[in-house]
């Protein structure tokens, strides 16, 4: 059985190459179907396309690839080169790394473990994650939790949405008496809502396809949930919009931009756009009196709050090489009795938290 993982992240492309591969609708299906993986798990986050998987016989990272394309989109060469691919071992340590926040851009940032967990779910409902990959993210979970009590690499450690408000408050200062319209009302941005409100603004607008979910989240932070239809008309008065919603394409364009931008007078628009795909249009950062930052824009000042954390990540990576050299043994054992499924007394599944 080969146990292996093929992906991209913030490390290897950025978001225009990241923004492509957001996966088939049936990436599940075609992976153990059409390309023979007996299980698989799909990761899919704003830096990250990730497949783990396990198959009888080696699968090329160029037919994976392809899979995770949008329907009838034809992958660039340097497009598959940005893929890394990690077997065995190799495999089972990036998984460790990815969930416990060492591979994040945000160093030690808490969010990836929720998607890790979601992603194993949903594999799991849909039939996808079998034994081999089941026992693999148990132990995903259970090292991320010892890398998160045993160390402080969480110490000062911000979310994707943190980072967008600290390069907010960079722009404007003191901007407590500033207005913000959030463009979505998911995961990431009740995170920035949250770091928002912790900086004293208390303008707040919130916008979404599901009304209640804008009206949920408006409520939680003492804002104002605003109808996803009236969202250009509050661009008139906002002075930071940040877009983190699931739209396949663009939502916000330089056409749907322009009308507003002649009652703005001298105003500038922020616009801070964390999703991926990208919900912003690039050339809207041409318009005059509109500075867009995307995802990747965000990186530099991640990396200002990692040296915060540096002496943590090798404790961090200790704790990942012992559950690594442990999960392996058990591994190759396995390959060699022909089972991929562990029994219950292994080893591999009694290691304390300690």
């Amino acid at each position: 059985m080969n146990l292996f993982c093929v992906g991209l992240s913030h490390h290897t492309a950025n978001v225009e190459t990241r923004e492509r591969f957001i996966g088939h609708a049936a990436i599940d299906r075609i992976l153990r179907e059409a390309l023979g993986c007996s299980e698989a798990i799909f990761l899919t986050t704003c830096n990250r396309v990730e497949v783990y998987a396990a198959s009888e016989q080696p699968i090329p990272t160029q037919r994976i690839a392809q899979c995770l394309l949008a329907e009838g989109m034809m992958a660039e060469d340097d497009e598959i080169e940005a893929f890394y691919r990690h077997e065995a071992q190799q495999c089972v340590q990036h998984l460790f790394r990815v969930a416990s926040g060492l591979d994040s851009m945000v160093i030690g940032e808490t969010e990836i473990l929720g998607q890790v967990k979601k992603a194993y779910a949903a594999a799991r409902e849909s039939g996808a994650a079998g034994p081999l990959l089941h026992r693999l993210f148990q132990r995903a979970f259970r090292v991320a939790k010892q890398v998160r009590t045993k160390t402080g690499i969480t110490r000062g450690a911000v979310s994707i949405g943190s980072v967008a408000v600290d390069l907010a408050e960079q722009i404007f200062g003191h901007f407590v008496t500033r207005k913000v319209l959030l463009l979505g009302a998911g995961e990431a941005s009740e995170r920035t809502a949250r770091a928002l409100v912790k900086r004293g603004v208390r303008d707040i607008r919130v916008t979404n396809r599901s009304p209640e979910r804008a009206v949920a989240l408006a409520a939680l932070i003492e804002g104002r949930a605003v109808a996803m239809e009236d969202w250009e008309s509050h661009c008139r008065e906002v002075d930071i919009l940040i877009s983190s919603t699931a739209a396949a394409t663009p939502l916000v364009t330089r056409e749907k931009l322009a009308p507003l931008l002649h009652d703005r007078l001298d105003r500038p628009l922020f616009i801070i756009d964390i999703a991926v795909p990208r919900d912003v249009a690039p050339d809207v950062n041409e318009m005059e009196g509109v500075f867009l930052y995307d995802i990747d824009s965000l990186r530099s000042i991640a990396q200002q709050s990692l040296d915060l954390r540096r002496q943590q990540i090798a404790a961090g990576e200790e704790i990942i090489a012992r559950h690594v050299d442990d999960f392996s043994g058990w591994f190759v054992s396995a390959r060699e009795r022909g089972s991929n499924s562990p029994q219950l007394g292994d080893p591999a599944l009694r290691v304390s938290e300690s």
